[in-house]
């Protein structure tokens, strides 16, 4: 087996940056008490204007005020830890969180599906720039040696133990997870190196040294297996961005709105499923003695989909219709209903010009601009009147035609009389005589007809009338 480690060195930072619309803007994340506010770590931008980790919020200030603030939340360092777990997921069915900021996952299982190891470690490292978050990958033939590698290198690939016997051999010591007692110890006697360790009696170790280093070393060289719990992705999704301002409008929401849903199509990936069902709520800037309610946005959709530019062309579509009622302080996401998701059929050569999209991404795109109930189906009935032989119908319900004969697409509301002289009767006579329980008793000969300029028509004269024929319809 071979594991690899995706380091996340800036975990926190990186999930802030990406929310945020400025994203050259200088940032710093703080923490600590209300006396004393401490840089937790800066963006480059920041480190530009002379900010440093560890400095205090007073002594940044004192240099510049050309900087954002934002209170680090480990909350949502944890959130972006599970989602990147659910995006490790689409990769290999073994991830674990055993590390904060790191990613475990086996991947030489999967080599047949995404391909050799560097081919599979460039879409790796493609998607993760992609959606904002810096990174070391190291594989080993242990989770515990690739942990440890990734401390001190990035790129490596050691797929055999006698080659990572010598990878590790050169690790200093205080990088290889002991504690820090121990490699206090070990550096004291003038053990730099693991090589120098390995030197030594292991009689010796064990006399001078907790149990737990000769077996730490021993995992580490993978002559003892390590137990790791595996990511199980949750039957829910739930994402939460709080503003940096109070909001007012529909198109400032946008921004924050297109990256939750970026997050939660990444998340339905991870776990092979669609998204039947989400809730957008919108939190209100509590009055005053009061706090104001949720606005709650449903989108809901036919069938299941996890396209993300779909999916948001959709909830902006429900949220342009919504007035909001006073300003939004935050936006969150909840998804519970998550189907599993087949894809749609789609021919080998698609031949739908560039700019169209496929019919089920239109309807659910009119459903969303125009409401539920302007959009509609047709269902035939059982009757061989053509103004009641159908009726609206829920979209997605399959519809049989009654009739062995074609019926034409546009039916006009009411019958016009015909008067082309260069009219030509195609078929016909077809007699229709019903109604008669209902008092809307009709008997009528329709007639296939072409006027001149080539259209054709259903056209009709009831039974005994010798008068000319009433249009009823147009075949496209």
């Amino acid at each position: 087996m071979l594991w690899a480690c995706i380091l996340l060195p800036q975990l926190a930072l990186d999930g802030v940056m990406r929310r945020r619309a400025e994203p050259d803007r200088a940032l710093a994340l703080i923490s600590g008490t209300a006396q004393r506010r401490v840089l937790q770590t800066v963006n480059a931008a920041g480190r530009e204007l002379g900010l440093r980790p560890g400095q205090s919020l007073t002594a940044a200030h004192a240099m510049t005020r050309d900087f954002d603030t934002v209170e680090y939340d480990p909350k949502q360092t944890e959130h972006w830890h599970r989602l990147l777990a659910a995006w490790a997921y689409r990769f290999s069915s073994q991830v674990s969180l055993k590390y904060p900021r790191v990613l475990l996952m086996e991947v030489e299982s999967s080599f047949g599906l995404f391909g050799p190891w560097p081919v599979f470690e460039a879409r790796l490292r493609q998607e993760l720039s992609a959606m904002g978050f810096s990174h070391r990958i190291v594989v080993a033939p242990n989770p515990l040696a690739a942990r440890m590698l990734a401390n001190a290198y990035d790129g490596v690939a050691v797929t055999c133990n006698d080659s990572l016997l010598q990878s590790l051999e050169q690790m200093p010591v205080n990088r290889l997870g002991l504690s820090q007692e121990v490699s206090t110890a070990f550096a004291r006697m003038g053990l730099q190196r693991l090589r120098q360790v390995l030197a030594l009696p292991r009689d010796t170790l064990a006399r001078r040294f907790p149990a737990q280093v000769l077996q730490h070393l021993d995992t580490l060289l993978g002559r003892r297996s390590m137990a790791l719990k595996c990511y199980v992705p949750p039957d829910h999704f739930e994402a939460r961005i709080e503003l940096n301002f109070d909001v007012e409008s529909h198109q400032a929401l946008l921004f924050p709105l297109k990256r939750m849903i970026a997050d939660l199509a990444l998340f339905l990936g991870g776990r092979d499923s669609g998204v039947q069902r989400f809730v957008i709520h919108l939190e209100h800037v509590p009055s005053v003695g009061s706090t104001a309610p949720d606005t709650l946005i449903p989108v809901g959709l036919l069938s299941a989909e996890r396209e993300a530019h779909m999916l948001f062309e959709l909830a902006r579509g429900r949220l342009e219709q919504v007035l909001v009622p006073s300003p939004v302080r935050a936006l969150k996401l909840q998804a519970k209903d998550l189907p599993a998701f087949v894809p749609s059929h789609r021919e080998l050569f698609d031949e739908r010009p560039q700019q169209s999209m496929p019919w089920e991404q239109l309807r659910e795109r009119l459903r969303a601009r125009l409401g539920d109930e302007a959009v509609s189906g047709l269902s035939f009935c059982a009757d061989h009147r053509p103004e009641c032989a159908w009726q609206p119908t829920t979209l997605g319900k399959a519809a049989t035609d009654l009739s062995p004969t074609p019926r034409p697409g546009w039916l006009l509301r009411e019958p016009e009389p015909l008067a082309d002289p260069g009219l030509r009767v195609l078929a016909g006579p077809e007699r229709i005589e019903s109604g008669w329980w209902d008092g809307g008793d009709v008997r009528r000969d329709y007639y296939l007809i072409e006027t001149r300029n080539g259209q054709r028509g259903w056209a009709y004269r009831s039974v005994g009338d010798d008068s000319g024929l009433l249009l009823h319809g147009w075949f496209a």
